[in-house]
């Protein structure tokens, strides 16, 4: 990919890219925006909120290379959707069955924190993964601003008044008028996990309730 709509975001991946971290000095970075990645097949779609700095800015994919990605595949090979429990690189093998992994923004931001307009000029890519994911059914949201800009990107922002408009409730499960199934979770980030907002019973809960959704 070869975006440069977020000057900012840009520079910042070019520069964590250079200056590296001590333990992945030997790492060539990808440093670009990273796509989505999974089964184009997939009836499960996982939106998180963007690339991690020394985690999928290092390795060029989704949720790899970081703790947070150690919580999602570990829950995806639990329940059947992944061939591993683990990611740590672009060609480790790692296979997605009937699920698909993307997020609100394809760049790493400082502070892991986007801004408004850098989420917005992002959206279009996100609108297209969605035109191709034709059989997705189930959508997980990871933390607040992944759940907006899925309901932005899928439309159901703009068509659904606010008091129809699935909340951000972690655990909570809402179904859109075309049938579409939207679970909401909180994002296993360190800020998370680390002071027991979201625990491991907590995290197995929502991929078992999607789980369940698509077997109905």
């Amino acid at each position: 990919m070869a975006c440069s709509r977020c000057p900012r975001l840009r520079a910042y991946c070019r520069r964590v890219a250079r200056e590296k971290k001590r333990e992945f000095r030997e790492w060539k970075y990808w440093g670009k925006p990273v796509p989505g990645f999974g089964d184009p097949e997939a009836r499960l779609l996982i939106i998180g909120l963007a690339p991690a700095a020394h985690g999928a800015n290092r390795t060029g994919r989704m949720f790899t290379g970081d703790s947070s990605g150690r919580w999602l595949y570990e829950a995806l090979h639990r329940h059947g959707f992944a061939s591993r429990p683990d990611s740590v690189s672009r060609d480790d093998g790692l296979v997605l069955t009937d699920c698909y992994v993307s997020a609100a923004a394809r760049c790493a931001p400082p502070g892991n924190k986007p801004r408004h307009v850098e989420l917005a000029r992002c959206r279009p890519y996100l609108v297209a993964e969605l035109r191709l994911l034709r059989r997705a059914r189930v959508i997980v949201t990871l933390g607040r601003i992944a759940h907006e800009s899925w309901l932005k990107a899928a439309g159901w922002w703009q068509r659904l008044a606010p008091r129809a408009r699935p909340r951000f409730v972690h655990g909570a499960a809402s179904t859109l008028p075309d049938g579409t199934i939207v679970i909401a979770s909180y994002h296993p980030s360190r800020q998370n996990t680390n002071t027991g907002k979201l625990t491991p019973e907590m995290w197995d809960a929502v991929f078992r309730k999607a789980r369940t959704a698509l077997e109905r």
